[in-house]
């Protein structure tokens, strides 16, 4: 049986965005609730400038709740050096880095050039693997832009090629960061970089991060994995939205995602009625603004 890799993404992604702070003891029982759900990867929150994403200040303590928890991988979000030392200091087990394949989401994101961000992260890269870390490299806006529009599908693949040649060991998620990426641009972008640079360590090599601002999302998810994709971000409750990334939405739904795979006969390790306890408890989370379908739907509760 064919299996896909769920990386949950509302500790972090998910939650970002609200406005009003979410107590540090709620995003805990959020992650202990995926965890029930047997979500086995997920991004517990990022290591930034409080002062610029204020809901991520105790990631270092929902970071720490969530290493007791068995057989949970867990991934903090670093933007630069600081942020990766804090990452390293916590025991986070894979540190994702990120920078924008165009350039105007990339200053509207971290205030730096494509260039210099990719020298940074660069040297990043090299010293979480020296340190034993699994790392994540996440490309934003591989598709679509909200300052640039549609991405020449060269573009992002220059900029994948660029990031693959750093380690062969690493992770590289393609992101659709505004929910505007059409299935058969996910497909080829997909397809060429499989083909172009097989997976490594005889693990996946590429990841998908989806949301779901035109409703496209599952269908994208579908996309990457005909495409051979295995590794795919969402967010119980279809939460999320890039603050920097104006008109984007939440993630594609955790719930959605688990569906698609089931009725492909992809097994994700899912417990179904434990998602949908945990996506309702996600949605709930007072400023959230939640999306998907399947945790709204009478039949999928009986299934």
């Amino acid at each position: 049986m064919h299996s896909a890799v769920i990386s949950e993404v509302a500790p972090r992604d998910g939650l970002q965005s609200i406005g009003p702070f979410v107590p540090t003891a709620t995003k805990i029982e959020l992650v202990r609730k995926l965890h029930a759900a047997g979500l086995r990867r997920m991004e517990i929150g990022s290591f930034v400038n409080p002062k610029a994403v204020p809901q991520m200040a105790d990631t270092a303590a929902v970071l720490e709740a969530a290493l007791a928890l068995p057989g949970l991988e867990c991934t903090v979000l670093a933007p630069n050096r600081r942020g990766f030392e804090m990452a390293k200091a916590a025991g986070a087990q894979r540190v994702g880095v990120f920078m924008s394949v165009t350039e105007s989401h990339n200053k509207a994101n971290v205030n730096r050039s494509r260039m210099d961000s990719f020298l940074d992260l660069s040297g990043i890269v090299s010293d979480a693997r020296s340190a034993g870390m699994k790392v994540r490299f996440n490309l934003s806006c591989a598709f679509h832009c909200p300052f640039e529009g549609v991405v020449p599908e060269k573009d992002a693949l220059d900029w994948v090629e660029r990031v693959q040649a750093l380690d062969q060991g690493i992770e590289i998620s393609i992101c659709d960061t505004t929910g505007n990426a059409a299935p058969d641009q996910v497909r080829r972008v997909f397809a060429h970089a499989i083909r172009s640079w097989p997976d490594a360590e005889g693990k996946p090599r590429f990841a998908f991060h989806g949301h779901d601002t035109y409703g496209m999302g599952v269908a994208n998810c579908a996309a990457a994995w005909e495409a051979g994709c295995r590794v795919f971000d969402s967010a119980a409750g279809g939460l999320g939205g890039c603050p920097f990334a104006p008109g984007a939405t939440g993630n594609v739904a955790t719930e959605d995602v688990a569906w698609l795979f089931d009725r492909m006969g992809v097994a994700t390790g899912v417990d179904w009625p434990a998602l949908l306890a945990a996506a309702d408890y996600a949605a709930a989370i007072p400023g959230a603004l939640p999306g998907g379908r399947m945790r709204a739907v009478p039949a999928a509760r009986a299934a």
